[in-house]
């Protein structure tokens, strides 16, 4: 079938939302050229468990790609009209499994050597499809928390060193009651603003109590049942013979939030979709406490682009062979505090990164806490660039610079 050829029918197994979509816009996704249309199937599909800040992007480049001349949506589009697909591609069930095409579609872009005009084509379309979508206004300046250093008693480590350049370095904050603090003051920002999937408190361990209300928790401990159920059906699946690592991974991206134990229910299902996709596709998340932070807050400036995260890094165990730390048995690894402190001080900077990627990110802010320590680091538009300060100082007074 080519894209031409769609008929509403044709989404019949989509689950609701996504089939509406679909079939609404029916007619502009009959004339996309066949590369660019599975990639928005794909993103199609799952818009039912997508946040609502994934939701306004399909949305508006349906609606942009809807509303251009037929003559200038094929200039816009003529990168992804010249790419070469084989008859067996060609002749791929891709509306039922869009995710399977692509899989594909890589390989055989980078084989036949297509895939820097491919990459040419995509980076084009999305510059010019951004430039003509309105920017969001923001109820409030993101933030973003990081605490590192849980249970480090001494450290020797030099903090902060790629983000010294960008902030004020703070070497005498008073630590009490220091997480206790930045817990109310994220679910006071939350409940000033409230916005569906705005505030998120990640946590490598297990997760502080929080009131109920828009800020969502997520931990590393309450999602060890999940884990446990995935590490064994990926074990079963490598004693089973599976043909490789390519298997394994299309095994893990089909998997569903219930197969691991998730809730199923619709009022949970954004959110459970949401952490399957973690530790299916995460590297590492499965295993490593401070991967499962990292990768968390990175995949939420992606996708939910909330205005706060506070991600509070957690011992990691230590690195072993991979069979070991694989097997869902261990249940009490050791742990590599020093070595948990080094991987989540630069994690502080990825996520601060990641954060820049926003809209708003000249008035976005980030603090850093050595958790239990008189150490932290704030980059706001408030506080001077690349200093260092002894003055006495608590959280309160921190967090009063960020806003």
């Amino acid at each position: 079938m080519v894209p031409s050829q769609l008929q509403a029918d044709d989404f019949r197994g989509y689950p609701p939302e996504a089939r509406r979509q679909a079939t609404e816009h029916l007619p502009t996704l009959q004339q996309l050229p066949l590369p660019l249309l599975v990639l928005l199937l794909q993103q199609i599909r799952e818009y039912d468990w997508k946040f609502p800040a994934e939701r306004r992007e399909i949305d508006g480049q349906l609606s942009y790609l809807g509303s251009l001349p037929e003559s200038d949506r094929a200039a816009l589009l003529e990168g992804f009209a010249r790419v070469k697909l084989s008859a067996r591609l060609a002749h791929w069930d891709w509306v039922n499994s869009p995710g399977g095409f692509s899989q594909e579609l890589s390989a055989e872009l980078w084989a036949t050597h297509q895939i820097d005009a491919f990459r040419q084509a995509a980076t084009s379309y999305m510059a010019k499809f951004s430039a003509a979508l309105p920017p969001q206004p923001l109820p409030a300046r993101r933030l973003g928390i990081a605490v590192i250093g849980k249970g480090v008693e001494h450290n020797g480590y030099p903090l902060f060193r790629k983000l010294r350049p960008h902030g004020t370095t703070f070497t005498n904050v008073n630590p009490a009651n220091g997480l206790r603090t930045l817990l109310e003051a994220v679910a006071a920002r939350a409940a000033a603003h409230p916005v569906p999937y705005g505030y998120w408190y990640v946590d490598g361990g297990t997760a502080e109590p929080v009131p109920d209300g828009p800020l969502v928790s997520m931990s590393y401990g309450g999602l060890a049942p999940a884990r446990a159920a995935l590490l064994r059906k990926v074990n079963k699946a490598i004693d089973g013979g599976i043909g490789g690592p390519e298997e394994l991974r299309t095994m893990l991206q089909n998997m569903r939030p219930e197969e691991i134990g998730l809730s199923g229910a619709p009022a949970d299902a954004v959110l459970s979709h949401f952490q399957a996709d973690i530790l299916t596709n995460g590297s590492g998340t499965q295993i490593f406490s401070t991967s499962f932070v990292l990768w968390t807050a990175r995949e939420l400036w992606r996708r939910a682009q909330p205005l706060t995260i506070l991600a509070r890094f957690a011992p990691r165990q230590r690195q072993r062979p991979m069979n070991e730390l694989l097997s869902p048995k261990d249940q009490s690894p050791e742990l590599d505090l020093a070595g948990s402190l080094i991987d989540a001080d630069m994690a502080a900077f990825y996520i601060w990164i990641d954060q820049q990627r926003l809209s708003g990110a000249e008035e976005a802010s980030l603090l850093v806490w050595f958790e239990n320590h008189g150490e932290a680091l704030v980059i706001s538009p408030f506080l001077a660039r690349g200093t260092e300060s002894s003055t006495a100082v608590d959280m309160k007074w921190l967090l009063s610079q960020l806003a």
